[in-house]
């Protein structure tokens, strides 16, 4: 799909099918936020592309896409950490697919521990994917965005990118990253077509806060339902954010309709963060 710079963007969120003949990249897309963009992304009409490090879900969420929406899917394994991984995913995605036109820096991982016992394997491991992969992946396909004058990039960052928590420091860093390399990005290509935007969840209903729990609950000794809970009245909705509720607003800025929104750090947190 070859957009003309000097155009009027048609395709908001009346129009059937609005990213129809757009390629979409979500990395991490095979679970939790990841797989819900993935469906709201290929429900509006877009050709997928996802990335992941296990090939069994990979392909489950991909078959469920083809089988749910009817666009074409790609995937690749591999990690987005790796500079040599996301080159050989993303040439190979635009390969299958074309041009990429959304791209969804997802990818991450949140591990816990006290700042005086966290090494520094722990901080590059939570650093190198959360904020160098989202650098790595958006290099990827920032000059082809350029060139084409049209472009979404969605980094999805999280409430502790706009406030500290405690024994989460290097994950705390790599959102904050985040967010400074988003808004940086957003004035940079302004006048391209292109809008980049962060999108800050709070506790969301995924396995990766269920794997962040259970490290809690070995490091504190607290019962897992209490830690539970209190991870639950942080929000004042009294419950986790759910991930279609993340994919959604992230759908929402994705549309060619969204192109006066960048810069943006969209908070989805029930109320618990305030931006």
């Amino acid at each position: 799909m070859k957009m003309d710079k000097n155009s009027k963007i048609s395709g908001n969120m009346f129009t059937e099918k609005p990213l129809k003949g757009q390629h979409a990249v979500i990395t991490g897309g095979s679970r939790g936020i990841g797989a819900a963009i993935s469906n709201y992304l290929a429900h509006l009409g877009a050709d997928i592309s996802l990335t992941g490090r296990t090939e069994k879900t990979l392909a489950e969420q991909a078959n469920y896409i083809r089988n749910s929406y009817q666009v074409k899917v790609h995937t690749a394994l591999g990690n987005m950490a790796d500079e040599a991984d996301v080159n050989r995913c993303l040439t190979s995605a635009t390969k299958e697919l074309g041009t990429v036109h959304i791209l969804i820096n997802n990818a991450g991982v949140g591990k816990s521990a006290p700042f005086h016992r966290m090494d520094t394997d722990l901080w590059n491991e939570i650093i190198g994917l959360n904020l160098t992969g989202t650098y790595l992946c958006t290099k990827q396909v920032f000059s082809e965005m350029r060139e084409m004058g049209y472009g979404r990039i969605v980094n999805i960052s999280s409430t502790v990118g706009l406030r500290g928590y405690p024994y989460i420091a290097a994950y705390c860093a790599s959102k904050h990253g985040v967010i400074g390399l988003t808004r940086t990005l957003a004035l940079e290509c302004v006048k391209k077509g292109i809008t980049v935007n962060a999108i800050c969840p709070g506790y969301t209903d995924t396995d990766l806060v269920s794997e962040a729990v259970d490290e809690i609950v070995k490091m504190t000794g607290k019962r897992r339902k209490e830690i539970q809970s209190e991870i639950d009245d942080i929000s004042p909705m009294g419950r986790m954010v759910t991930p279609d509720e993340v994919a959604e607003t992230v759908a929402w800025i994705c549309l060619p309709s969204s192109a006066s929104i960048t810069g943006q750090s969209i908070v989805v947190s029930g109320g618990a963060v305030m931006n």
